[in-house]
């Protein structure tokens, strides 16, 4: 299978059937006929209009009983099922030809259940099987099959293609839904096993031999079993004949095992293998001992890419840079780094996809690099990213968010990729990193697949095809995600995804899951992960399931949006659950703007909005920035108090609200039900590093020192929030991918993170990638030429400070507040409300005051109520990293708190 990219990261993939004059349908057919079908050369009448579109499939059949289609009826019009197991039916001049058979149907209407089943099809037309044909559905259903519709005199009026996943899960999930599919060893012998309702045939090619498969009836899964001796370690392909609709045939697939667990290079071919086998297993695997579960809503975050950890630090041996080994090298920068954010308090590095990916050879002598000396260009200069972009097809990078296999390691990060070491190098990246204090969070990007239909890249629909993929109402291959859609609400690809989870939980003892475009999956789907992974024990399973955190994106959008198909696990209707979704509330008021600004000058509470105005016009007056900013000072507020819908405060208007009633965009600003419900994040891999944002931000002529505070302060508006918050590896190194916004297939040059503050923070490597930022290169050019990239002090400086913030939050009890009660009762903003200081958020919390002040001036806030009680600096800030924070002040006579520029401080009561 190549590894090329003929297609970019997040590539949208048709599903489309072949369509012109003559077009081949087909569906089973079967020995007894139905009702008479009408003549083959039934032409329509004069002047009557038809709607034949072979290349569409409208018609949807929703249970092994019902099918639905929106299609006009009439007087003495009748609708048909025609199918013909190898194909051959074909519509010419507006008749049916070729040899097929007919299932009858009769006008209904979907029930209630039905229509709470499918509430986006609610207003289809329902029809029903005739009882006389249903011993043929199951036929019916494997090879070319159309809906028609027939007036009175014969005359065909309207033919489509029809979906099938209904059905499907109708006749067959049930006693699928319980199989256990890919290679299971047991007794001495192995099992190799796919489900494939609608085959006609699937054999195994088993290291270039043929094994026969056989099929369970009531299943429809295929099975062969041998002896594990002789099959272990062997190769394997299923050889599926199938029809298939993108390309109106019959079709036999040679393809891989959608449950793999090891693969050959490029993923060419499965491995039989035992994940038990303790040949597999790392020196003092099986007795790993875990640091400490931290809860999701203490959770500290550090989202990192496992290729920029390590590809360009010299302090990793050059054959384990840019690998799973990488880690494993405790003396280096990087991990040396990352065991002082966890002894600072950070408890898990969530690492970027790290599954079979699509689009990255595999082996090291076939990726290429850029041929041209990048270091020696302007720091402005376009030819960086010319470079870059022509070895971009091949060379070894992407962030990953183009899924092949889902449960094996990718290969490109192994030392071998041909085989079983990227499974004994993923689980040592795993045991390197608990013995750092880390836990580590898998990126799992269960939404879409690289492909679909006939493609290279496509496994899933090679072998069910229109079953795995979610359809658009013509058949068509949704691709709202990027690319072509799953649909988790089908009862197979919800069970891989469970299936799957469990797997890298279970046998890679994964501590917790990121669920990319999680609101793409039904609520139902990561309710049974959650259900799954909670019933795996350390006695029976090695791993404790209920200690596994989860979370994910919740954005509602696409096809599927407002539960337009199911109820979505989306920000609103995951509260309550313990499974987080990311808060993009606070996110886009810290920084200004939003990700998608066609000027990226619009500033925010921590870029200088009215406090420090850099003259972009986008900016509006100085009513109207100091307008947005009160109100982003509210956003903000929300988010300080874990982003919780009922958490009560008096806004910037003075008004009593609700974190639910306060707006964002449209949607209410609070949505969680407990902390822990909303993860808090001002930067990650999407979109420009928090470093580039500000630089568009900030006005040019700031200078580093004041960058650095900024990005520090910014960073804390997540860190000291109720509930969990993640923040991009680097960041606190003031990381910089110079002004890059979409950096996925970047290569090296703009993504690598450089620990070694000597090594700069890459900012000014040149303009970035013209893909997705050429628009943007009239703001970044100036900037890139003239902004200085920061000096050894502020990024230590600022990665100091942070850490600072970090041991106070892991210290204190009043950033780890349990319910939505207790933060009502510690948590409030004493000067919030028509007096409120633009650029200040001071922030009460149990014992302690918190102050930010995001302005260019020092600042003093005389808090009610707080004169005579004695604060001071927190020990952690009085004896910390920042001389800055130390020159703040607390006069107990008058309550007033002091606080310098561009400073965030915690001061404690006694």
């Amino acid at each position: 299978m190549s590894r090329t990219r003929p297609f970019p990261h997040r590539r949208a993939a048709a599903y489309t059937a072949a369509a012109a004059l003559l077009v081949t349908l087909a569906q089973p057919l079967a020995a007894r006929a139905a009702a008479p079908a009408p003549p083959s050369d039934a032409q329509p009448s004069a002047g009557r209009s038809t709607a034949v579109d072979l290349g569409t499939s409208e018609a949807q059949w929703i249970d092994a009983d019902t099918v639905v289609w929106k299609v006009k009826g009439g007087a003495g019009t009748s609708e048909q099922l025609v199918y013909a197991p190898d194909g051959g039916i074909t519509v010419q001049d507006g008749a049916i030809g070729g040899e097929s058979h007919r299932l009858r149907m009769t006008p209904g209407a979907l029930t209630d259940a039905q229509k709470a089943k499918y509430p986006h099809l609610k207003d289809y037309q329902a029809y029903t099987i005739d009882p006389r044909d249903r011993d043929r559905v199951r036929a019916a259903l494997r090879g070319q099959l159309i809906a028609i519709q027939r007036a009175a005199d014969g005359a065909l009026l309207a033919a489509t293609g029809v979906q099938l996943p209904g059905a499907l899960d109708d006749l067959y999930a049930r006693a699928a839904s319980r199989a256990s599919l890919g290679p299971v060893f047991h007794g001495g012998k192995v099992t190799l096993s796919v489900w494939a309702p609608t085959a006609h045939t699937v054999s195994l090619d088993l290291g270039g031999r043929t094994v026969r498969m056989r099929r369970d009836a009531a299943s429809g899964v295929w099975s062969a079993t041998g002896p594990a001796a002789a099959w272990r370690g062997k190769t394997y392909r299923y050889a599926v004949r199938v029809w298939a609709p993108s390309v109106a045939k019959l079709v036999t697939n040679k393809v891989t095992d959608p449950y793999s667990v090891a693969l050959t290079a490029d993923s060419e071919r499965s491995l039989v293998v035992d994940l038990a086998d303790r040949g597999l297993a790392p020196e003092g695997w099986a007795g790993l001992k875990k640091p400490r579960a931290v809860a999701m809503k203490d959770a500290q975050i550090q989202e990192l890419h496992i290729r920029d950890f390590s590809v360009e630090d010299s302090t990793v041996p050059a054959a384990d840079r840019g690998t799973y080994r990488a880690f494993t090298d405790r003396d280096s920068a990087g991990s040396t780094h990352l065991r002082e954010l966890a002894d600072a308090g950070t408890s898990y590095v969530h690492l970027l996809p790290a599954f079979d990916l699509a689009t990255v050879p595999e082996r090291k002598s076939e990726q290429s690099t850029p041929g041209c000396d990048l270091a020696s260009y302007a720091p402005d200069s376009d030819r960086q990213q010319a470079c870059v972009t022509e070895s971009a097809a091949q060379d070894a990078y992407n962030w990953g968010y183009d899924p092949l296999h889902y449960t094996v390691p990718e290969g490109s990060y192994a030392s071998d990729p041909d085989g079983t070491r990227r499974t004994v190098e993923f689980r040592q990246m795993v045991q390197s990193l608990n013995k750092d204090g880390l836990r580590v969070v898998m990126d799992v990007v269960y939404n879409h697949t690289a492909a679909a239909g006939q493609d290279d890249h496509s496994v899933l629909d090679k072998i069910v095809p229109g079953y795995y993929q979610r359809l658009n109402a013509d058949g068509t291959v949704a691709n709202s995600t990027c690319c072509a859609n799953t649909a988790p609400e089908h009862t197979m690809m919800g069970k891989l995804v469970v299936d799957s989870v469990v797997t890298w939980a279970r046998d890679y003892k994964v501590d917790g899951f990121r669920f990319d475009l999680m609101g793409h999956h039904p609520k139902a789907d990561i309710l049974a992960v959650r259900k799954a992974l909670d019933a795996l024990t350390p006695q029976k399973d090695g791993v404790d399931g209920k200690k596994i955190i989860l979370y994910g994106e919740g954005w509602n959008f696409g096809e599927i949006a407002d539960d337009a198909r199911f109820e979505q696990a989306t920000q609103k209707n995951m509260a309550g659950t313990g499974i987080a979704t990311f808060s993009d509330r606070a996110r886009d008021a810290v920084r200004g703007g939003g990700p998608f600004d066609e000027d990226p000058g619009v500033q925010g509470f921590a870029s200088g909005l009215y406090t420090d105005p850099n003259g972009a016009k986008a900016n509006g007056t100085a009513a109207e920035q100091k307008a947005r900013l009160l109100h982003y000072q509210d956003l903000i507020k929300v988010g300080l108090s874990g982003s919780l819908a009922g958490y009560t405060f008096t806004d910037s208007a003075g008004k009593k609200v609700k974190g639910s009633e306060v707006d964002y965009n449209g949607a209410p600003a609070g949505y969680a039900a407990a902390p822990g419900d909303a993860l808090a994040y001002v930067d990650a891999h999407d979109n420009e590093s928090l470093y580039d944002a500000l630089t568009f931000k900030l006005p040019k002529d700031t200078p580093a020192g004041d960058r650095a505070r900024m990005q520090v302060l910014a960073m804390a508006t997540a860190t000291l929030s109720q509930g969990p918050a993640l923040s991009q590896a680097g960041s606190d190194l003031l990381r910089s991918k110079s002004l890059d916004r979409n950096s996925f297939d970047s290569g090296d040059w703009f993504n690598a993170i450089h620990w070694d503050c000597r090594d700069g923070n890459g900012f000014g490597r040149g303009l970035p990638p013209a893909a997705d930022n050429e628009a943007k290169w009239p703001y970044a050019g100036p900037l890139l030429a003239s902004v200085k990239a920061p000096g050894c002090d502020r990024i230590d400086g600022a990665s100091a400070a942070y850490q600072d913030l970090l041991r106070i939050r892991t210290a204190e009890p009043a950033f780890h507040l349990g319910s939505a009660e207790q933060v009502q009762k510690e948590l409030s903003f004493p000067l919030s409300g028509t007096r409120e200081t633009p650029g200040v958020l001071t922030m009460r919390l149990g014992d302690l005051v918190v102050v930010m002040n995001a302005t260019p001036q020092r600042q003093a806030q005389r808090v009610p109520g707080a004169a005579g009680t004695a604060y001071g600096l927190h020990p952690v800030q009085r004896k910390g990293a920042d001389p800055v924070v130390r020159a703040s002040s607390y006069d107990e006579g008058s309550g007033t708190f002091r606080v310098p520029a561009r400073t965030v401080a915690v001061f404690t009561r006694g």
